[in-house]
């Protein structure tokens, strides 16, 4: 059977390790990170991920402020909050929690974002610093996925990796980072997403793989190789028989791969809890390049 990459666990440690420079900081007479983030609308799981990323900044003596707007404002006042917000002195970092109600245009806001206040890591400017390998922002979940692979001490250099999945938040970035020449890195990257044929044979070619696509239970056990590391960076709600009324499943078959896998994340408890400490790190970076400390 597999080795639990654990999630929770390692999140839990790199928080500590954000924890202690917090006091350090605060014993120098400064004041604490602030990262803040903007919700539109009532999505639930938006509000899950805004209220964990709140409990995240307490335990790592982080201040936090959420601002939560109506579905129904208008693009040019969120416009308006983000420019508050890039103003600010007191916030380090903030997030505009996506996906935005239809009337407004996504990409537009990202923009709109201080490129050094962009703690997701989505403006143009930080995304095409990463993908030339200078120091930028880099989006939480392939962050946190790299942190993950780095502290199990998974090796990386000349591997096939497979990722399954095109997105700007994960596919992408995650594939450009397994690239790169450096550790983790060195990968030999394979990208697949809805239009690749022979997707079965060629993630049997993978060393590791990164399934991040959205689809309950896609990667089953025949579409991989023995000893072969495994990513599930998926997490949807089904619905189920019990007190809450769903459960959640990743994009992986968990009960088909974990026992050819040497290593597997579980969901929850996986990718989830790295994609949170991630943007602390973002956001512990970018107070630290205000205040002109190295870290």
């Amino acid at each position: 059977m597999a080795i639990l990459l654990d999630g929770k666990k390692t999140a839990t440690e790199i928080k500590a390790e954000i924890a202690a420079e917090v006091v350090q900081l605060l014993a120098s007479g400064k004041r604490a990170p602030q990262l803040a983030a903007v919700l539109v609308g009532n999505d639930g799981a938006s509000e899950t991920y805004v209220n964990n990323k709140e409990k995240a900044c307490r335990e790592a003596g982080f201040s936090s402020r959420v601002l939560r707007l109506p579905a129904t404002i208008g693009e040019a006042e969120l416009l308006a909050t983000v420019a508050a917000l890039n103003a600010d002195d007191l916030v380090d970092g903030f997030i505009v929690q996506l996906p935005l109600p239809g009337h407004i245009n996504e990409q537009k806001i990202i923009e709109a974002i201080a490129p050094e206040k962009d703690v997701d890591g989505f403006h143009p400017l930080n995304a095409g610093r990463m993908v030339i390998g200078l120091p930028a922002y880099v989006p939480a979940t392939p962050a946190g996925i790299m942190d993950l692979l780095e502290r199990y001490k998974i090796a990386t250099s000349g591997k096939n990796c497979v990722v399954i999945g095109r997105s700007n938040i994960v596919g992408r970035p995650v594939a450009n980072l397994l690239s790169q020449k450096s550790y983790p890195g060195d990968c030999t990257v394979t990208l697949c997403h809805s239009r690749t044929k022979n997707m079965k044979e060629i993630c049997l070619q993978a060393d590791l793989i990164v399934a991040a696509l959205g689809i309950p239970e896609f990667l089953k056990g025949d579409m991989v190789r023995e000893g072969a590391v495994v990513v599930d960076v998926g997490i949807t709600r089904v619905p189920a028989a019990n007190k809450s009324g769903f459960r959640l499943l990743g994009d992986v078959k968990f009960d088909e791969v974990a026992p050819k896998c040497s290593y597997i994340t579980p969901v929850p408890g996986g990718v989830g809890p790295m994609t949170i400490v991630s943007l602390m790190k973002n956001t512990l970076k970018a107070y630290s390049r205000q205040w002109g400390i190295k870290n």
